[in-house]
């Protein structure tokens, strides 16, 4: 298996020199090794991974996450990333791109419940991590599964519908 970020050790620091360009991918790629999210997402997705492939799937998604949370709104846009190769690694070609995507397109709900599973696993290594630093560990948040009545949307107003757009947490 391949590893998702690359292994540079990279330096934040104020004095000019080696400018990158998306700073803020920093600790998006920082994160996504730390929680294991990287290797989550290789591992979930190593079925759609061709013979001979040269990019990982897992890293492609990631790619992909990481060009939304940059600004980017479409599969070409994940060229901004290629232009950091220090900071990103190799980044796949469009084609490559959207070959994945046709292959996960191919069974939506398998792709989904791979991603989903990825992300839980992460979610709760980040959980583990943080510890008594977590929110709510200090039994401030109760966790919630609906939305508070006083806020739901009805169908009588002009509030669009958004299914599975629910809090996650509430105060006392």
């Amino acid at each position: 298996m391949k590893t998702i970020v690359s292994q540079h050790k990279i330096v934040a620091s104020a004095d000019g020199s080696g400018l990158i360009s998306q700073a803020g991918g920093l600790l998006l790629t920082q994160t996504l090794r730390v929680t294991g999210l990287g290797n989550a997402l290789s591992a979930q997705l190593e079925r759609w991974r061709p013979p001979r492939a040269v990019h990982d799937p897992g890293k492609v998604i990631a790619d992909l996450a990481l060009t939304l949370a940059l600004g980017g709104d479409c599969l070409a846009d994940i060229a901004m990333l290629r232009t950091q190769p220090g900071l990103f690694g190799p980044v796949a070609s469009d084609p490559t791109v959207s070959r994945l995507i046709d292959r996960l397109a191919a069974d939506p709900a398998r792709a989904l419940r791979a991603i989903r599973a990825a992300r839980a696993a992460a979610r709760q290594r980040a959980w583990s991590l943080a510890g008594q630093d977590a929110p709510g560990a200090d039994g401030e948040l109760i966790p919630s599964t609906s939305t508070p009545p006083s806020s739901s949307p009805t169908p009588t107003n002009n509030t669009p519908r958004r299914p599975g757009r629910r809090p996650t947490a509430s105060t006392r």
